[in-house]
């Protein structure tokens, strides 16, 4: 499952574990060719890895404060620390190929 989550709401939800956020908007078409890959994982990785999503036009101070300029963007964060950023479409094999990276370090 995949946490719609917003401006108020991205310190309490990423702030535990290994968070994935997905900075996107509706209108981005490579956005939406990320959103089945991104509920594929969060499906595959339930309890493992939290999954959210944030809309960067109706959410503005986060993505200022991550100086994301691209869409989409994917920032992980493991335990609080922002620990990598991935600008663009990815398809899910490599994704899933970093995922594994990140659980293991």
């Amino acid at each position: 499952m995949v946490t719609e989550i917003s401006d108020q709401t991205f310190n309490q939800e990423t702030d535990k574990g290994l968070v994935i956020t997905d900075f996107s908007a509706t209108w981005c078409p490579p956005c939406q060719m990320l959103k089945p890959v991104i509920n594929n994982l969060a499906e595959q990785y339930d309890g493992k890895v939290k999954f959210t999503s944030m809309d960067v036009d109706e959410n503005q101070q986060v993505p200022a404060a991550f100086g994301i300029q691209g869409i989409p963007t994917l920032v992980v964060k493991k335990d609080g620390k922002v620990i990598d950023q991935l600008v663009g479409f990815r398809p899910e094999p490599l994704l899933k190929a970093q995922l594994e990276k990140y659980l293991t370090e």
